[in-house]
Order: structure tokens, then C-alpha cells, then sequence
């Protein structure tokens, strides 16, 4: 059936509008302003959105969605559910699953997994490993968001550290590469030294100077240096230190850039005062830093130095969590709330809606060169998101939909609120109901060539 949003406060493109937008055949067949009357077709749905705020559905360019291989910590099927609960409709889903995403038959298999499985839109990085390069050579950069490359070892153990294996993976990859930047032997030689101090039982609060800026630093300048060698369209991924911004241009529009970066909720939310309360929850890697770097965090995002804002959502089980620090796994849950975070630091005037609406939707789409997402125009797919900017409402376990059953925002009172999501067309989300009849699609991307 069309849908027709009528009375909508829609965000887009730097705009703020009262309007409404029909969805037909799966796309956006018409934008409207108030005072516009469409001829609306017979058999539509009209949802009168009574001024609630209409976005662009936000693209997530970074989960780890732990399937296959991780059931007990979460799965395709479970991590769309929230993430379509918190306003996000396309996702890129990272390679260190088991199996890994390192060969063309693993990504056929993801890929026909989420076929069945996912709310969301969707698409995966290819893994890179020290010597997988003839496989990375058939990844078609029409159907793969990206070579995904971790130049410090986190999850998973994907480490590509043999400086061979990076020059031919940047000199001759297909398409994008995003990069995980942490400096292996200087996080080596830290967790040496605190484990001599401390033993098992090192205090989290010392998580950032075990993987500390200088680790940081030290491999994202080397990323840009290999992607300016060879002319690398490179994006790192999670940035977490504010003296990383000066290895990033503001001045060049994003179509032009071809050095990218992007910064995850929980580096703008979370300082390491927070690892007093938090401990191995808010255990990421790269770690959560101080408030200097959080707060030139933002400002690289407003400054337009930073190009994107994600999640790097990854589960694992309150028990794993629960360990010691040595023991206890990085990465956390994040998906249904980071819309609904940024809205917040929007709400506390940290930053400007419209930013959000730019770094969340827009801005994913330009920088991968996804078809026809990421901005509410004519023609384009309808992925949206209804929000609610009045609603003030508190994280419980209760309305948690991550299958791991936790959150770091527990108990934390947000001011606006997810109400519905639409994904191509079709209403996957209400007000708490899901409507999982039809999946969502694969990306189709533009070349960069």
C-alpha cells in the first residue's frame, strides 16, 4: 500500500519544512510543501504526523553484526529489529564473524543470510588478511561497501601487519578501504608494562593510555600516508583522539575527498571519567578518551573535518563484559540509541539538528556513492524515520530489542523519542510493533571512478 506523512516538520538538506511525502512502489514519488495538495491515489495509507520531526533513514556504516558465528551474542535478525527501533535503515556490516569475510564464498553466504534475515538495508566489507590479496581483487565495488583492514588487532584477530601485504593491498584495491587505526607494537609494549603493574587486575580507567593516542596517531598518519602514495580512497573508522583531526581536510567537499573519517556515538557521549562508573562496559577499542578529545571530537564533526557519525555497534553477552579487564571483550550495543544520543547532545545545544541529520544520512550516502539513499527528494528510496521531539522517555531493559539484553545507556532520560521506520516504502516500526514481511535490500553502489 502507498503511505502519505502528512503535517510532518521535515529535516533535509540543511532545510527545516513543514511537509508531507508520498511513498509508492517502494521510493518517494513526491515532496510536499504545506499549502501543496497531491492527488493521492486510492488505495494509500495517511499518517498524519502531527509536526513530528521527519528524517532521512540514518545509514550506520560501521556494526558488527556477530553473524555468523556468535548466536549467543547476537544476530542479523535481532540487531535490525533495533536497529529499525532507533531510526536507522541501512547498515555495513564488518567481516570478523565466524567464518570471516576474507573469501568471495563467505560474502556470498553473508549475503544470502541477510537476504532472509534483515529489517534493514544492507551491505559488508570484504576482510583483508597479510596474504588474501587475490580474493580482494574480486570484490565488485558496486556490491561491497568496502575492503575492511585492521591495522591494529581488535576483535576477531584480522591483524594485517606485514608492510608488504598493506602496500599492495592499497595500491591495488577495488574500491574503498576502511581502516581500524591502532598502532599493534605500541599497545603491545603498553599492556606489557601494566600487566607487569598490575596483573589481572588492572584498574579500566587505564584502558586509553594502554591503547593510547600516540596508538592511535601513529597508525592512522601511516594510513594517510599509504593512501596519498597510492591514491587510496581511505576512510578510517573510528576516530578517537582529537590530535588525529589534523590528518583531515575541511575544505574540500565531501564528493572530492578522498580521505575520509568518521566518528562513533560513544566518543562523543562517553571520557574516561565515565570508566568509574561504566568499568568494561564502555570497554571499545579504540578506547573512550578524555573530555579534551571527546569535545574536538564534536567540533571536528561540526568543522566538517570529520565526514560521518556511527556506531561500530557490537555486542557481547553481559557475562563476557563482566570480566576482569584483560578478559572482558571490547565493543558494546549501540544501534537503537544513537540517533536518540545525538539528538540529545542536539536537545543540550552541542550540536545542530541539522548536523545530525547531515553526519547520520547524508553524508554516509555521498561518501560510499550509495544509489538513491540517504536524502528525503523524489525518486530517491523511502528510508525514513518519525521522531518524536517531545517526548521525554528513559532507557530500561525492558524496551531493549539488542539481543544481548544490555545498554551503557541504561537508566539515562532522553528528550526525544524514535516513534516509526520506514524502510523502501514499507513501515517496519511503530511505536514498539515491528512488521517483518517484507526484508530489506542490498546496496547498490556508484563507482569512484
Amino acid at each position: 500500500m502507498d503511505i502519505y506523512i502528512n503535517n510532518a516538520e521535515i529535516f533535509n538538506e540543511g532545510e527545516q519544512f513543514t511537509g508531507s511525502v508520498l511513498m509508492a512502489g517502494g521510493k518517494i514519488s513526491g515532496v510536499f510543501r504545506e499549502g501543496e495538495s497531491p492527488d493521492l491515489p486510492r488505495s494509500v495509507k495517511i499518517i498524519d504526523a502531527g509536526g513530528k520531526w521527519l528524517f532521512p533513514g540514518v545509514i550506520d556504516d560501521q556494526v558488527h553484526f556477530r553473524d555468523p558465528g556468535f548466536p549467543e551474542k547476537a544476530d542479523f535478525y535481532s540487531e535490525t529489529r533495533a536497529a529499525v527501533a532507533g531510526g536507522v535503515t541501512t547498515v555495513m556490516d564488518m567481516p570478523n564473524t565466524k567464518p570471516q569475510t576474507i573469501t568471495q564464498k563467505a560474502l556470498s553466504d553473508k549475503f544470502e543470510m541477510a537476504a532472509g534475515k534483515s529489517l534493514t538495508n544492507y551491505s559488508f566489507y570484504f576482510g583483508a588478511t597479510n596474504d588474501n590479496l587475490d580474493e580482494i581483487l574480486k570484490v565488485d565495488p558496486l556490491k561491497v561497501c568496502g575492503i575492511k583492514v585492521f591495522m591494529g588487532s581488535s576483535t576477531g584477530n584480522m591483524l594485517v601487519d606485514d608492510p608488504e601485504s598493506l602496500e599492495k593491498i592499497f595500491s591495488k584495491a577495488p574500491g574503498l578501504v576502511a581502516v581500524h587505526c591502532e598502532d599493534e607494537a605500541t599497545i603491545q609494549k603498553n599492556t606489557k608494562r601494566y600487566r607487569e603493574k598490575y596483573g589481572e587486575d588492572m584498574p579500566i580507567k587505564y584502558h586509553p593510555e594502554i591503547r593510547s593516542e600516540e596508538a592511535c596517531y601513529l597508525s592512522s598518519s601511516l594510513a594517510v600516508k599509504l593512501a596519498e602514495k597510492h591514491h587510496t580512497r581511505l576512510h578510517i573508522l573510528h576516530l578517537s583522539t582529537a590530535k588525529e583531526l589534523s590528518l583531515f581536510d575541511a575544505d574540500i567537499p565531501l564528493s572530492d575527498k578522498r580521505i575520509t573519517g568518521e566518528v562513533c556515538v560513544h566518543h562523543l557521549w562517553f571520557d574516561d571519567s565515565d570508566y568509574e562508573k561504566y568499568g568494561t562496559r564502555i570497554k571499545w577499542n579504540p578506547a573512550i578518551k578524555t573530555s579534551a578529545d571527546r569535545q574536538g571530537l564534536l567540533q571536528g564533526i561540526i568543522d566538517n573535518k570529520i565526514d560521518v557519525i556511527a556506531t561500530d555497534h557490537a555486542p557481547h553477552t553481559l557475562q563476557e563484559k563482566s570480566n576482569s579487564y584483560f578478559k572482558a571483550p571490547s565493543g558494546g550495543p549501540l544501534i537503537q540509541h544513537s540517533l536518540t544520543a545525538m539528538l540529545e547532545l542536539a536537545y543540550q545545544n552541542k550540536i545542530d539538528v541539522h548536523k545530525v541529520v547531515e553526519k547520520m544520512c547524508h553524508a554516509p550516502a555521498d561518501l560510499f556513492r550509495i544509489q538513491k539513499r540517504g536524502y528525503i527528494r523524489k525518486g530517491y528510496w523511502a528510508d525514513l524515520t518519525l521522531i518524536d521531539p517531545e517526548q521525554t522517555w528513559e532507557v530500561s531493559k525492558e524496551n531493549l530489542y539488542y539481543k544481548c539484553g544490555w545498554s551503557p545507556f541504561e537508566e539515562q532520560t532522553f528528550h526525544r523519542k524514535v516513534i516509526s521506520t520506514f524502510v523502501n516504502g514499507r513501515i517496519v516500526y511503530d511505536n514498539g510493533n515491528f512488521y517483518e514481511s517484507v526484508k530489506g535490500k542490498p546496496l547498490i553502489f556508484k563507482s569512484f571512478h
